[in-house]
């Protein structure tokens, strides 16, 4: 230092390469060389410092650098895709409604010994349901049979409990009677599970309540009791309990006439189902027997 002047650095030697202070490339501009003031390096300094702050938080912005997580996404409203008993009920019936089989079924009801019920359901349409002692109070086994030609009441014979009663009634000989209109006094009823009871367990708009219940004994599937929920009208079936396979057979039903259970695996079904006996005209059986005759007292002598 002369005259108190800084002593100007000293220059190198020719072809000399001075090394920068700060070994990064792109702020060599930046970065004065070695003898300058040591002030003028602070400032250098505090640049580089806030350049690799900036780059690092840029580089770490996928971590949050300065921004908050986000919060978990509000749940939106869930749909119910569940199915309700109706319309697990109505599905099972819409299945039942065409099916086509041939089975068995064991009826018990009140004040009648145990019946087996038989029903065959052809793929052309025709079916037919036999039930015994289903006319003349129990004497007469009965069967009903439908085809495109019509109804027909079929008588099959007498019922293994008629044991000669009632001998006035003659003779129950087979034969088949066209029904033009199925009316409450020759109405087995017990058909009704098959056939046109199907359609207001399909329909949800009928006026039902349904509820999933406990199987009936021997009953398998699922089982739904149906009561109506429109007191003002007729019920378009008896309320009670239906039980369905998953495939659309009837496996059970407790109802008004008594309870059926399915006895044993159905048989595929025949092409078409025949008439159990010859077509004659006349009447068909009533359900209930009319009474005996009367025996007129003796007369005086």
């Amino acid at each position: 230092m002369r005259g108190g002047k800084l002593a100007s650095p000293a220059r190198g030697r020719p072809g000399e390469h001075r090394q920068p202070t700060v070994g990064v490339r792109n702020l060599r501009a930046s970065v004065p060389q070695s003898g300058h003031r040591v002030d003028n390096n602070e400032r250098v300094r505090s640049r580089v410092t806030g350049w690799l702050a900036t780059t690092a938080c840029a580089a770490l912005f996928a971590a949050g650098c300065g921004t908050p997580a986000p919060s978990d996404p509000v749940p939106g409203p869930t749909i119910e895709t569940r199915l309700t008993d109706r319309d697990r009920l109505a599905g099972l019936a819409a299945a039942a409604k065409d099916r086509r089989y041939v089975g068995a079924y064991t009826w018990t009801s009140a004040n009648q010994p145990e019946r087996r019920v038989s029903v065959a359901f052809g793929s052309d349409g025709t079916w037919i349901v036999a039930v015994p002692g289903g006319a003349l109070s129990g004497l007469a086994d009965i069967a009903l049979y439908r085809s495109l030609v019509g109804l027909f009441q079929c008588v099959l014979g007498s019922s293994a409990t008629r044991n000669g009663a009632r001998p006035d009634l003659g003779p129950l000989d087979p034969v088949c009677v066209a029904i033009p209109s199925l009316t409450a006094a020759h109405d087995p009823r017990v058909h009704h599970l098959f056939t046109d009871w199907i359609d207001p367990l399909v329909d949800r708009a009928t006026a039902l309540s349904v509820a999933a219940t406990d199987n009936l004994p021997g009953a398998t599937g699922s089982c739904f009791s149906v009561e109506s929920n429109s007191a003002a009208l007729a019920p378009p079936l008896d309320p009670g309990v239906y039980c369905y396979s998953d495939d659309g057979v009837l496996t059970g039903a407790r109802v008004s006439f008594g309870t059926l259970i399915l006895s044993g695996p159905v048989s595929p079904a025949p092409s078409s189902v025949a008439l159990p006996a010859v077509v004659a005209p006349g009447t068909p059986l009533p359900t209930t027997a009319p009474p005996p005759p009367t025996t007129a007292p003796p007369t005086a002598s």
